[in-house]
């Protein structure tokens, strides 16, 4: 368990000062943000023709009220704890590539809601935007990142190294 914990923190911490290099945010994170934005104008559009983005912002044109989708905001962070945590743990290296990408896929769509609710909720009541932006949304991120870990575990195939370590507990 003890390696496990070191691994991870190693694998997050490269992960995470990838993330804040200027070339990775220019090339990666910045457009990533972008079209986050788009797809989520899209999605609000077939119901309220009313919205538009901006880069990473999205505004209604009706009302002016607008969000920004900023860092920690993305969902980026998010996959780097599951990618992290699927990367050191022991599997093939086929199945960590699957549950990287499933896993990549759900904390998207649950962003892109997050995203969506958060931009009608802002324009109901800010101080509700806040609160549901700042303790429900981050703990709904996290939980679903937990909840597609234990999934991928649940489904991890038997390897040889794994039997080993069930045996030895």
């Amino acid at each position: 368990m003890f390696k496990f914990l070191l691994y991870f923190s190693t694998v997050q911490l490269c992960l995470f000062s990838l993330e804040k290099l200027n070339s990775t945010r220019e090339l990666i994170i910045i457009p990533f943000t972008e079209k986050l934005a788009q797809i989520s104008t899209w999605l609000i559009q077939i119901f309220d023709d009313q919205v538009i983005s901006n880069g990473i912002i999205l505004q209604h044109l009706e009302n002016g009220f607008s969000v920004s989708i900023e860092s920690g905001c993305n969902g980026v962070e998010a996959l780097m704890i599951l990618a992290s945590a699927i990367l050191v743990f022991p599997a093939p290296w086929l199945f960590k590539l699957q549950g990287i990408i499933i896993g990549f896929i759900a904390v998207e769509l649950l962003n892109i809601v997050r995203i969506i609710s958060l931009f009608y909720l802002g324009q109901w009541s800010l101080v509700a935007f806040e609160w549901a932006h700042l303790y429900i949304w981050e703990a709904l991120i996290m939980l679903d990142v937990l909840i597609i870990f234990l999934c991928w575990l649940k489904f991890l195939p038997d390897t040889p190294e794994r039997v080993t370590e069930k045996h030895a507990d």
